[in-house]
């Protein structure tokens, strides 16, 4: 049920913002009416939709009584069907409309990608994925910026951490935190055989100094040389720089850069929003359990996505939605899963998902 009195209460208040915004003494106060302007932007697409719901239920109420009219009959049983229809797509886009919003939505994001189980291809997967999620990103226009690369041995990537820029990445990243399952016959394996291996997602909103405070005692911050395979001029100065949380016990590395001062910033960054990430979680149970299978030990029972590269096909266990375009989904084409796994978010916020059990599964 929609919640009536609160629709009409906010209605009477866009009516109040309405005149205040025109009265001189708020038009004399920049920052008031910037504030004021601000509340009616955000109330106006509720009023304006409860408005047109009313309308559809006015005419609702005329057509069933003209059901009691023989001239009348034939066209209300015509309307009403299509009428009922509209009401119910009103409410719902209604309630959704008015469920809080999530604070983080338009931050940037930390996008930290780790191989799991699976050895050498699980590296290539996690190269794989930061890929994807880069070419995703120049379709939506965003920026990447990397903070932090470990590669391994034999190519391929263990740990990536990026900042992602632009608008709204959190919330069209924030469901591809998880373990990602790759099934698919490796480059050096001769007899054909699928191997499947695993990669761990992470997607955190970016902190800002406001968010978290750090207490510069709390801090133990070590330099160190660069380490990696290559031996590229990045390694031949003291410039890798390790920061470890005492309270949290949290530890970030970065060596991407040259300079010492850069990677201490970078690490910085990552540590707000892993600080900020875990308040978050102290706060609320859903976000923990959430962060909690983000950065889980890649195990392939605690998957939420497989691709399945001999059938090109990809699979979400969440919502149990299977795609037979694993090429697209690889190449950057990743619309169709943001927007199916935010659907379903707003049906589970609006009590509308019974089952939230696993999805489907690959064998």
């Amino acid at each position: 049920m929609l919640p009536v009195e609160k629709l009409e209460f906010l209605g009477r208040r866009y009516s109040e913002l309405d005149e205040l915004i025109c009265s001189p003494a708020i038009l004399n106060d920049h920052r008031e009416l910037s504030k004021l302007t601000r509340e009616r932007g955000e109330l106006e697409p509720i009023v304006q939709k409860y408005a047109v719901l009313c309308d559809v239920k006015k005419k609702i109420e005329d057509d069933e009584a003209a059901l009691q009219d023989p001239e009348l009959r034939e066209l209300a049983e015509m309307e009403l069907p299509e009428l009922a229809a509209e009401r119910d797509v009103l409410e719902r886009e209604l309630k959704l409309l008015l469920l809080p919003p999530d604070p983080h939505e338009e931050r940037n994001t930390i996008l930290e990608i780790r191989s799991g189980e699976g050895g050498e291809e699980a590296a290539l997967f996690a190269s794989d994925l930061f890929r994807m999620y880069g070419r995703f990103a120049e379709t939506k226009g965003w920026n990447i910026e990397v903070l932090s690369l470990s590669e391994a041995q034999a190519g391929g990537t263990k740990e990536v951490i990026a900042l992602v820029s632009g608008k709204g990445v959190y919330a069209e990243l924030r469901f591809e935190g998880g373990v990602h399952r790759v099934q698919r016959v490796p480059a050096t394996e001769t007899q054909g055989r699928i191997h499947t291996s695993t990669a761990t997602v992470a997607v955190l909103p970016e902190a800002e100094e406001v968010d978290v405070q750090i207490e510069d005692k709390d801090l133990i911050i070590s330099i160190a040389a660069s380490g990696g395979p290559g031996g590229q001029g990045v390694n031949t100065t003291n410039s890798a720089v390790q920061i470890q949380h005492i309270p949290s016990g949290l530890l970030v590395k970065c060596q991407d850069e040259r300079s010492q001062l850069k990677n201490k910033a970078k690490a910085m960054k990552v540590l707000r929003s892993r600080l900020l990430d875990l308040e978050r979680a102290k706060q609320e149970a859903a976000v923990s359990a959430e962060r909690k299978s983000m950065v889980s030990t890649g195990e392939r029972s605690q998957k939420i996505r497989t691709y399945n590269y001999p059938q090109n096909r990809v699979t979400d266990h969440r919502i149990k939605l299977t795609l037979n375009k694993l090429d697209r989904v690889v190449a950057g084409d990743l619309a169709e899963l943001v927007t199916s796994l935010r659907n379903y978010r707003q049906a589970e916020l609006l009590g509308e998902v019974t089952d939230t059990g696993g999805g489907s599964d690959d064998p």
